[in-house]
């Protein structure tokens, strides 16, 4: 595990391999569950969704959401530039840190490691205008009805530092509930959120 935190500015023995490895285990987990839950999706479509989930802003919102960014070994360069927080540092190292999972307890364990992680994600996606987020939608839907914006609030946290949890209730003027989200970062909790609302609204049923 030490090597899949240590970045080439650290030493010359780094993650770069683990990178390469956990990048095909990561995109191949993601294409499977994409598969399975989208069973009309051409394939074009699924290879929109699953860009959007491997991206490394997706990823770097992950590393962020377990403080994976404390734990990486550093040139003193990096370390002095703020690396543990540059998004292509932390994508890189989730992907690396995949691969050690993979050959230190199998595919099973890194299958189920990436599938806890993208879950709430995944569960935010429909097949409803591939290109753009539930959040943008709804925020779309609600100004074409000249609608006020969503308000979005953190309700809870629960976890260790590392391992969090965040909760977020989509508040809208349609709606006389809350919608609710959770996820490992605030982002992918109002992200999940606004898709809860879009089919309280009936916009969208997640599935088509």
């Amino acid at each position: 595990m030490v090597l899949a935190l240590t970045h080439r500015s650290f030493a010359g023995r780094n993650n770069e391999r683990l990178e390469f490895l956990g990048d095909a285990i990561l995109n191949f987990v993601a294409g499977e569950a994409l598969f399975e839950r989208f069973p009309q999706a051409r394939e074009g479509q699924l290879s929109r969704l699953r860009a959007r989930l491997v991206k490394g802003e997706t990823l770097a919102v992950l590393a962020r959401g377990f403080g994976l960014g404390e734990y990486l070994r550093l040139g003193s360069g990096e370390l002095k530039s703020g690396g543990f927080r540059r998004e292509s540092i932390l994508a890189d190292a989730l992907e690396a840190l995949i691969g050690a999972i993979y050959l230190d307890a199998g595919m099973e364990a890194a299958k189920a490691r990436v599938t806890a992680w993208l879950t709430s994600e995944i569960e935010s996606l429909t097949l409803v205008d591939t290109n753009k987020d539930p959040k943008t939608r709804l925020q779309e839907f609600l100004q074409s009805r000249g609608c006020e914006l969503p308000r979005y609030e953190v309700v809870d946290i629960q976890g260790e530092p590392h391992c969090r949890v965040f909760f977020v209730e989509c508040e809208i003027t349609l709606l006389n509930e809350k919608s609710r989200g959770q996820g490992v970062s605030r982002r992918i909790a109002e992200q999940v959120a606004a898709a809860a609302a879009l089919i309280a609204l009936g916009v969208e049923n997640g599935h088509d």
